[in-house]
């Protein structure tokens, strides 16, 4: 009876030892290059107390990332791509090979406050309808200023980075947001079977927008958690906040989205909206010197977009929902 006893209490404190060191979530960090500001990314993750597993996908690095992580971090999971995919194919990488029940998509160029997995997790356990949740994500280099709170979408086919040069005081309350930002987004893995991975075809660059879209035609929801703070360097990857590459590609992609995820009478209703949105960006972008990048990328659009899988078996509802939230955005959050 007595060594009966004793089997129950080690096998019960066995137990809550296992439930209490449970690992809920998968860190996913896309890397190229910066080998230092990866240095930083991953000191800062020594202090978070929330246990987690760590990928790594490293895209073919030109400097001694892939060693320096090989050398100093033998025990995270690397996995060596020959070639730069972009984004989406390294991302989607590691969700595959995650088992967790949420991965968390991390920038190389960020710096992870301790408790910031903590609250993302508090965040969408709120209610099993959030998809993804977004970081309080704050400028590195001015900690006093917001980088990006959730992103929104609107009418004329903008996106825009919610809080973007705000005060760190404001955007203090959870709530709901159009889309997450990749580079600081916890995810709910099991979703990802119904509405699909991120779209390759994007490599990078909206590549979030449209999986956030996606998700939301199916009845998912996105979250922006005002507790998880995330510091970010910015454009550290692609080098300057607009160059030939990004801005080609964003215009590209911004059309990719709109071809993919919106219905044939939601083009119809928007297309003076969108023509209209298109415009004043080219304008803003010739009077920058790159006009002819962001023309470039609206004619690959053009000509590749038969390549995408368009989001099929869609209720009216749910497009009617979005196209409400398309028409609020354009004057809850005016450019």
């Amino acid at each position: 009876m007595i060594t009966l006893c004793f089997i129950l209490i080690f096998f019960n404190i066995g137990r809550l030892i296992m439930n209490t060191t449970h690992t809920k979530v998968t860190i996913i960090i896309p890397n190229y290059n910066n080998r230092n500001l990866l240095e930083d990314l991953l000191n800062s993750l020594k202090a978070v107390s929330t246990p987690y597993d760590l990928i790594i996908i490293d895209n073919a690095s030109k400097d001694d990332s892939a060693d320096f992580i090989k050398k100093s971090y033998p025990q995270i999971k690397l996995i060596e791509n020959e070639v730069n995919m972009g984004f989406a194919y390294a991302v989607n990488q590691g969700i595959k090979l995650s088992e967790t029940e949420y991965v968390f998509l991390l920038n190389n160029d960020t710096v992870i406050d301790k408790n910031c997995l903590s609250n993302l997790i508090k965040t969408i356990e709120k209610d099993n309808s959030i998809f993804s949740v977004s970081s309080k994500m704050i400028q590195y280099h001015n900690k006093d200023l917001i980088d990006d709170a959730g992103d929104a979408y609107n009418i004329l086919g903008w996106s825009k980075k919610i809080g973007n040069n705000h005060n760190i005081r404001e955007y203090d309350e959870d709530c709901e947001v159009f889309s997450a930002c990749a580079g600081a987004a916890l995810y709910r893995r099991k979703y990802f079977e119904e509405i699909g991975y991120f779209d390759e075809n994007f490599e990078s660059y909206v590549e979030d927008m449209d999986l956030s879209f996606r998700s939301r035609l199916h009845g998912y929801k996105s979250y922006y958690s005002s507790k998880a703070l995330v510091y970010h360097y910015g454009s550290a990857t692609s080098g300057s906040k607009h160059n030939p590459f990004k801005v080609r590609l964003s215009a590209r992609n911004n059309l990719y989205l709109i071809y993919k995820n919106m219905s044939t009478w939601m083009k119809v209703i928007n297309f003076i909206f969108i023509f209209l949105g298109d415009l004043i960006k080219y304008l803003y972008f010739y009077r920058k010197g790159f006009g002819q990048d962001y023309l470039d990328g609206i004619v690959e659009g053009l000509k590749t977009r038969k390549q995408l899988e368009k989001t099929k078996n869609i209720p009216l509802k749910n497009y009617i929902h979005i196209e409400l939230s398309l028409i609020k955005n354009l004057f809850k959050y005016p450019f």
